[in-house]
């Protein structure tokens, strides 16, 4: 598997973007693939971090410019490295709902 990048989060967990999953990002939300560097940024510095189980992490990143967006970052844990799932633009960082996500989205992971 190729990544794009691999880093050390701010909790000090190996995380990576594979090519497959960057591709996947840009093609379902165009609007984020100019912001891939800041994607490491995000991962070391984020505004906040929901972890609603150990193999779910969710990374965001405010901006104030982009309409007072958060930038978000999914990441799913196994075997102790993480890799991002996916990434786009949210109006609040979101606690309802994500164990809903989870259970939808348990086929991805």
């Amino acid at each position: 598997m190729t990544f794009v990048f691999e880093i050390e989060d701010k909790t000090g967990r190996k995380i990576h973007l594979s090519k497959e999953r960057w591709k996947h990002i840009t093609q379902e939300h165009p609007e984020i693939s100019s912001y891939i560097n800041d994607f490491e940024l995000i991962l070391k510095n984020p505004t906040k971090i929901v972890s609603p189980t150990q193999e779910i992490s969710y990374y965001y990143k405010y901006y104030k410019q982009i309409q007072s967006k958060y930038l978000l970052l999914l990441v799913k844990y196994l075997n102790g490295k993480g890799f991002i799932i996916t990434a786009y633009f949210t109006q609040n960082i979101k606690w309802k709902g994500i164990w809903k996500f989870i259970m939808m989205k348990k086929e991805i992971f």
